[in-house]
């Protein structure tokens, strides 16, 4: 009998959640067991939950986006009422766990997967981010919000990869600019210093929708980028390619190499199928192009300084220095 009332309870709550509010949206959270521990589980069908976790999950996986660190696994228990994502422009939004909901607003929106979204007030993560009838509107991290448009992406779509064009922007009062480019991508037409002005005939005002826009493209499309050079306005044409790291796998664009490494910078993994350069796991990342680099921004930024090759200091055994010429 206790368990039919507790049922139908919250069968109340889930369908007029928009009428309860976020004291509605906290119930479902806590029932649903969607935050748990520092992950987030959120139901988005009957027996599938939807993952944020900085570590693999102990369940059957059936999908994965390592960049975001975002799965989907089976739910073999189920839960009743999964959370909707809402695509519309919403009321207003809170950040919602198991105890408490915080009405805020979006301040600055996510940049591709290198740099999440904020909230303009203080929330204790993780968090789920809902409007008032409990539809889903990111993850609240601690390193910011992941937005819907990335979630329902990763839901819906088979092909989760990414696509990229060599570079990586920021918001200017001159507009979109070119902050770092990836010279180890072939043909890159992009230089550090460019801004971007539109895209396949759309003019484009901010970071995060040009960001999207590349990111969510198909792999080998061609695309027209216009720019400002120099005073002078171009037209860049350009082929998307596969994106190979950011948000959460570390870049320092020398995965174009085989190399990648960890967040301090020491070597982890190396590609046979490409030149190594007589380095080996564990190696440590001093300098690109005669900077000090201490952690993946540094690299990104000194390295793309460079016009025909590379010059890169590590340290083997905390006691041999050398040099390697990446071009």
């Amino acid at each position: 009998m206790l368990r039919v009332f507790i049922t139908l309870n919250f069968l109340l709550l889930n369908l007029l959640a928009c009428e309860g509010g976020y004291t509605s949206c906290i119930n479902k959270v806590k029932h649903s067991k969607s935050i748990k521990n520092q992950t987030i589980q959120v139901p988005i069908s009957k027996y599938k939950r939807l993952l944020f976790s900085r570590t693999k999950p102990h369940a059957k996986i059936l999908k994965h986006d390592p960049f975001l660190s975002l799965y989907i696994i089976e739910d073999k228990k189920g839960f009743k009422y999964p959370f909707k994502i809402n695509m519309r422009y919403p009321s207003g939004i809170a950040a919602v766990n198991k105890t408490q909901a915080k009405e805020g607003k979006i301040i600055n929106r996510q940049i591709g997967i290198n740099q999440f979204a904020s909230f303009n007030t203080k929330v204790k993560t993780p968090a789920i981010l809902t409007n008032s009838c409990c539809s889903l509107e990111g993850f609240v991290t601690s390193r910011g919000i992941i937005e819907k448009a990335y979630i329902k992406r990763f839901i819906s779509q088979k092909d989760i990869r990414y696509s990229d064009i060599g570079i990586r922007v920021k918001d200017t009062d001159k507009g979109i600019k070119v902050i770092s480019y990836d010279p180890f991508m072939k043909n890159n037409p992009f230089k550090k210093g460019d801004y971007i002005l539109s895209m396949d005939g759309k003019k484009i005002k901010y970071s995060s929708t040009l960001m999207q826009k590349i990111l969510f493209a198909k792999i080998g499309s061609m695309h027209n980028v216009k720019v400002k050079r120099d005073n002078k306005t171009i037209n860049i044409k350009v082929k998307s390619q596969k994106r190979l790291s950011g948000g959460y796998k570390i870049e320092t664009y020398l995965e174009q190499y085989g190399l990648t490494f960890d967040k301090n910078l020491y070597l982890i993994k190396i590609d046979k199928s490409k030149k190594n350069y007589g380095l080996k796991l564990g190696d440590k990342l001093l300098q690109a192009n005669s900077r000090d680099v201490k952690n993946q921004n540094d690299v990104m930024k000194y390295i793309s300084d460079f016009k025909f090759h590379a010059t890169l200091l590590f340290e083997r055994n905390a006691s041999f220095q050398f040099f390697v010429n990446m071009n």
